[in-house]
């Protein structure tokens, strides 16, 4: 018997190659003031986006800008907002990676307030939104948080006191997310190894999360599917159109299967580490996705050999595994194998990399949540993972 769920709607979605050259006219749908938000990085060198810039001036628009570098804090976004209050754009449009569409995401959700954005963080705030918006736009360049179809917006302030909260509510999903995997070509082998992991782990975490629906399953193994086969393939070759199509798709499937399913000790690890460090999300996802799923997938054969996340560890190991009619803890065991490879060969970096030592494991693990991970798994666990990628 099926069991009773509630899934949240994706935005329109317009995919595939060549998409981008229908921005302009999806802009016009709302009005002739635009606020694009962009990144610092590869964009700019891309073929397809200075062919649109040409698409975008001659269109009459009245075009604001402003670029993204970082990870967007809450006074980023305030200073952006105060300066696009009067007049109001009809729309915000955001072309780039997690950072930038969680900041345009952050802006057209405050754009119609008075108050900074910090009053209404999860965990921080005081006040409730009640989901007005300016309509919004997402353009991802890289395959990684699947933020064009979420509900929420990741701000962080990093340093000993630091967070990672989000600004959410069910009308923050994008209005339209134009997926083009042309956009992503251009993107640098390491940011493509970390963001393709981060879709991978978003994925495998929302298959076997203890609020996973049907619908969530389907389209997580979906997108499993194409992870599996073109990750690696799109870090070896940037230019292959086909790897960073499944990876573009992948990337998109993980944002809303997660807006519905949660996420599990993985992206505990990352709010935790990325408030207290400046590492990227996507470094800190994929460099822990290994032990993190080691320990899990151990600790539930030794307590529940018959829990359903087995099956579906299994299911995800039998797509990398050549051999075929072994039993699920064969391909438990080969899956766990495989991401540690893909951890070595994808040359993710290590944890000490950005400054953390053992001394910080106790502050990490204070502020990590386990929220949707299939098993909890006790302090000690959560030590081992922390030096496994130290």
């Amino acid at each position: 018997m099926i069991k009773t769920f509630t899934q949240y709607t994706p935005p329109l979605i317009h995919f595939g190659a060549g998409k981008l050259e229908l921005l302009p006219s999806l802009i016009k749908q709302y009005g002739q003031r635009v606020l694009i938000l962009t990144g610092s990085g590869s964009i700019k060198h891309s073929a397809s986006w200075r062919k649109f810039e040409k698409h975008l001036t001659a269109g009459n628009l009245t075009i604001s800008r402003e670029s993204i570098t970082s990870e967007p804090s809450p006074e980023l976004i305030d200073r952006i907002v105060d300066s696009y209050r009067e007049p109001l754009p009809d729309v915000v449009a955001a072309a780039g990676g997690g950072s930038v569409m969680d900041a345009g995401k952050a802006v057209s959700a405050m754009l119609k307030y008075d108050s900074s954005v910090i009053h209404y963080l999860e965990g921080i705030g005081t006040k409730t939104h009640d989901g007005r918006k300016v309509p919004f736009i997402a353009v991802p360049t890289t395959s990684g948080t699947g933020s064009e179809a979420t509900k929420n917006a990741v701000l962080s302030r990093v340093g000993p006191d630091g967070f990672k909260k989000s600004l959410r509510h069910d009308k923050f999903v994008p209005d339209i997310a134009l997926v083009d995997p042309l956009l992503t070509l251009s993107c640098p082998p390491e940011l493509t190894a970390a963001t393709g992991m981060d879709a991978f782990t978003q994925l495998l975490e929302s298959y076997v999360s203890a609020s996973t629906t049907p619908l969530t399953d389907a389209l997580a193994f979906s997108g499993l599917q194409s992870a599996s086969r073109s990750l690696e393939k799109a870090v070896q070759d940037g230019y292959n159109l086909e790897a960073r199509t499944d990876m573009a798709y992948a990337s998109m499937i993980s944002g809303i299967t997660l807006a519905n399913a949660g996420l599990g000790l993985v992206h505990g690890f990352a709010s935790s580490i990325g408030g207290l460090f400046p590492i990227p999300h996507g470094v800190v996802c994929g460099t822990l996705m290994a032990p993190c799923m080691e320990l899990t997938i151990r600790r539930m054969i030794r307590e529940n050999k018959d829990h359903p996340a087995i099956s579906k560890f299994a299911g995800t190991g039998k797509l990398f595994a050549p051999e075929s009619g072994k039993n699920d803890f064969y391909y438990c065991e080969y899956l766990i194998e495989k991401l540690f490879v893909m951890s070595e060969k994808l040359r993710l970096p290590r944890l000490s990399d950005y400054g953390i030592t053992e001394n910080d494991f106790m502050a990490i693990i204070r502020l990590t949540e386990n929220k949707n991970n299939p098993v909890r798994l006790p302090n000690e666990d959560f030590q081992t993972i922390l030096a496994k990628r130290l």
